[in-house]
């Protein structure tokens, strides 16, 4: 029954990759590529765009801290993968063209997405030159600008950052929007690697946790983490005062979830609060 299910699916949605590192010029060439291999959709940085308007998502580039980004282009949000996933369903047979930086997150979007696998892998160096994927990553690293390839007026819609110009196009189609390219500038830049610490973790809710005159102590802080998922276990010493303990409890629970949620973008499964000792003056 699951071959079956694979095969349907597999005669209905097809899908290519365009891949290559960020900065080399991928958005800047998506219409072209899109073109030259007939395809219906293309998904960029979590936007479900067909024919240069977006149709479904959100752009993670609107995102304020680059662990949200990740999340979004990868379709980690139920409400936003659902809205995706509704979409493509009302407009099968298609082929969709999946831009990311690598292999690996192509895959991960096909299934987060209930595709199936790429039949074909176009990678940037076979329609860019060297010299144009140079100028392309200084051209990011200088001005941190980012291409999406959608009109002007659907990012303004969409994108929450600062909205820099527009491009067109060489070749453009009789879609008046088709070859048109939106230059945005994020709030933080798409370059490099990013690791967050367990030892950052537990320093932001040990700050938050000992601003409240009732906690005498904090004793341990333990952080476990599960798919950037993120279970806590704060052990306090604690002292009598306005708040009875369980109140003490459930308000450090809601600040430090609320904090390790805005500062690094992760999910918070749970905060534990475990009062060790109470001491009387």
């Amino acid at each position: 029954m699951q071959e079956k299910l694979h095969h349907s699916l597999s005669e209905t949605r097809r899908v290519v990759a365009f891949v290559g590192p960020a900065g080399t010029g991928k958005s800047q060439r998506a219409q072209m590529i899109a073109r030259e291999n007939d395809v219906d959709f293309m998904i960029d940085d979590g936007l479900l765009i067909s024919k240069g308007r977006i149709v479904a998502g959100k752009s993670a580039k609107a995102e304020k801290n680059l662990v949200r980004a990740i999340r979004r282009a990868l379709f980690q949000f139920p409400d936003h993968r659902s809205a995706v996933l509704d979409y493509l369903s009302a407009h099968e047979p298609f082929k969709i063209m999946i831009i990311a930086t690598s292999a690996s997150m192509a895959e991960k979007i096909t299934r987060a997405l209930e595709l199936p696998a790429p039949e074909l892998f176009i990678d940037i160096t076979e329609v860019a030159s060297p010299e144009e994927i140079i100028n392309a990553r200084r051209e990011r690293h200088e001005k941190k600008q980012h291409v999406i390839p959608v009109s002007r007026t659907q990012v303004r819609k969409n994108f929450a950052g600062k909205l820099v110009g527009h491009l067109w196009g060489l070749f453009r189609s009789s879609d008046r929007d088709d070859g048109e390219r939106t230059i945005v500038h994020p709030p933080f830049s798409f370059f490099g690697t990013l690791t967050i610490d367990s030892s950052a973790i537990e320093d932001v809710a040990r700050h938050v946790v000992s601003l409240s005159p009732q906690i005498a102590e904090v004793r341990n802080i333990r952080v476990r983490s599960d798919d950037d998922v993120i279970t806590m276990e704060i052990t306090v010493n604690v002292a009598p005062g306005k708040l009875n303990f369980r109140q003490l409890g459930r308000m450090q629970q809601r600040r430090v979830a609320s904090a390790v949620r805005y500062f690094t973008g992760m999910d918070i499964a749970s905060v534990d609060i475990r009062i060790s000792e109470v001491l009387l003056s």
